[in-house]
C-alpha cells in the first residue's frame, strides 16, 4: 500500500508496533481523525491479552481506495468502514506481524453521524472490531457474533464507550 500522506511508527512496551498510515487529509477528506495515541490505545487493548507481541498497520483511506479494496478482496461494490487483512507466516517462521486494517474515514464519520454515536467511540469500535478479525474472531454465525460482540462491548466499555450494538 503506497502513496501515504503521513506515516507514524510507534512501539508500545514491546507489545505493539503500530504503523499508522494516513492516506487522507484530516481537514478536507476525513475530518475528526483520532490521534495516533488513540489508535495505538485501541489496538493495544484489543491485542493485549491475546498476543505477546504484535505488529500492525492501520491505514486510513478515502472512499475511492476503500471501494477498490472492497471490490478486489471481497467482491463487494462501494466503500466499507473497515477491512481486515490478516497475515499468516509461512510454516516454520515466527513473526509478530498480525496484519493490516484499512479504515475508510468518510464512512466512519458518516456512520457515526447517522447512528448518533460519539465519533471517537465509533473509531474505537472499528479499530477493535478489525483487530479482533485479525485474531480470527468472526461474526458469520450467531454464536460467533455473540462472542465477538461481547468482547467488543467489554473492550469499548473499558474506554467509557457505550455498547455499539444498542439502538
Amino acid at each position: 500500500m503506497n502513496n501515504m500522506n503521513a506515516k507514524a511508527r510507534n512501539t508500545v512496551g514491546n507489545r505493539l508496533t503500530l504503523d499508522l498510515q494516513l492516506a487522507v487529509s484530516a481537514t478536507a477528506n476525513a475530518p475528526r481523525l483520532p490521534s495516533r495515541a488513540q489508535f495505538r490505545a485501541w489496538a493495544e487493548a484489543a491485542l493485549a491479552s491475546r498476543r505477546q507481541a504484535s505488529e500492525l498497520t492501520i491505514r486510513i483511506v478515502d472512499e475511492t481506495e476503500s471501494a477498490q479494496l472492497n471490490q478486489d478482496y471481497r467482491g463487494k461494490d462501494g466503500p466499507t468502514n473497515v477491512l481486515s487483512f490478516p497475515f499468516t507466516a509461512p510454516s516454520g517462521i515466527t513473526l509478530p506481524l498480525i496484519g493490516d486494517l484499512v479504515i475508510c474515514a468518510p464512512v466512519v464519520v458518516r456512520e457515526a453521524e447517522q447512528q448518533h454515536k460519539e465519533i471517537a467511540a465509533h473509531w474505537a469500535h472499528m479499530v477493535i472490531h478489525g483487530c479482533l478479525h485479525l485474531l480470527g474472531y468472526d461474526h458469520e454465525t450467531e454464536a460467533q457474533a455473540e462472542t465477538m460482540e461481547a468482547l467488543e462491548r467489554q473492550l469499548l466499555a473499558a474506554f467509557g464507550y457505550a455498547d455499539p450494538y444498542s439502538s
